[in-house]
């Protein structure tokens, strides 16, 4: 029998191959690693916007391998009365009272699980409570200082809504040059004051309803609430002082099963939408919180992504309180 060198170079890494499988085979070893355990902290999920009361949600931190369910997720927010909590600003104390979807009427229910994104059902039956002061409405330029007390723990945080800076224009514009195409973005022209620091971030939902021919959603209001796409935030380090247009693809909410969520529609917005968008400034501090959960966010699951701990805006806890200075525009796509 003969054997080109071909053939022979062929059977030769063959073999080189099959000793690496073996050789590797037999290295095998089962490792245990003990991860280390933390206490609970408490999170705080919090937002204030010019013109609106305060509204946070405080839980407790819990493991990252930690089974869940709803009711688990549920358990984890705290409603406890002697947890005492308070805004100051101006050098006055706002105390802030909890707040439970079990005390508010039928219609308000109804208000609150749109502006959630979560169904009417699933608000009632997780009963979530919001710590509020309803005598205290967020201004621009005004600092707020969130105080927390609760067992053993302390917490403070520090936010500013910042002065105002609206988008000049936002508008629909089909992307593709095929001429019975549908789909596009929203695109925005914004000028960036000439100061460097200002920080933003796009929020947008659809307001108009599915057609007949969605059959599970045929009536109901396409975005229940304002969602921000991955990358919805920006710092002027690179257009300071500069006027200049920009675009961002529609957001989708988490886990959502919509037929136009996971189809070739996903990320476009369509013509005959109507769109509200949300353009807010932020200070510095949520900038970086944001941009850290986005950045954790996009590369889940990723092997070659630098872990790293999302940063906290909270002295004594985890999570942030954010100021918005927030106006909005309407468009409607075509």
């Amino acid at each position: 029998m003969r054997f080109t060198r071909k053939g022979i170079m062929v059977v030769y890494s063959a073999l080189i191959g099959l000793m690496c499988t073996f050789a590797l085979s037999g290295c095998e070893q089962e490792i245990t690693v003990d991860l280390p355990t933390a206490d609970p902290k408490i999170v705080v999920e919090g937002t204030i916007y010019n013109g609106q009361p305060p509204v946070l949600f405080l839980s407790w931190s819990q493991g990252y391998f930690v089974p869940t369910s709803l009711t688990d997720i549920a358990n984890l927010y705290i409603r406890d009365p002697e947890l005492t909590a308070n805004i100051q600003v101006d050098g006055i104390d706002y105390p802030l009272v909890l707040l439970c979807v079990s005390d508010l009427p039928a219609d308000l229910q109804q208000e609150a699980a749109t502006a959630l994104g979560i169904s009417l059902e699933t608000l009632v039956n997780l009963d979530l409570c919001a710590y509020t002061s309803p005598t205290l409405v967020g201004e621009q330029g005004k600092v707020y200082t969130l105080n927390i007390n609760y067992q053993d723990q302390s917490l403070r945080c520090e936010t500013k809504i910042p002065e105002l800076v609206s988008l000049d224009s936002v508008w629909f514009e089909i992307v593709s040059t095929l001429p019975d195409d549908s789909l596009g973005f929203l695109f925005a022209n914004i000028t960036d004051p000439d100061t460097l620091g200002n920080c933003y971030r796009w929020f947008a939902k659809r307001i108009n309803r599915y057609p007949a021919w969605f059959p599970q959603y045929a009536g109901q209001q396409k975005d229940m609430s304002f969602i921000a796409p991955l990358g919805s935030t920006n710092d002027d380090q690179f257009f300071n002082g500069l006027s200049f247009e920009f675009g961002y693809y529609r957001g989708v909410s988490p886990n959502s099963v919509k037929e136009d969520d996971l189809n070739e529609e996903r990320g476009f917005y369509k013509r005959g939408d109507t769109v509200v968008v949300r353009g807010a400034c932020i200070d510095r501090k949520a900038f970086r919180f944001i941009s850290g959960l986005e950045d954790q966010a996009a590369n889940q699951g990723s092997p070659f992504a630098t872990p790293f701990n999302v940063p906290t805006t909270v002295e004594g806890g985890l999570g942030a309180f954010i100021g918005y200075a927030a106006s909005y525009d309407t468009v409607i796509c075509q």
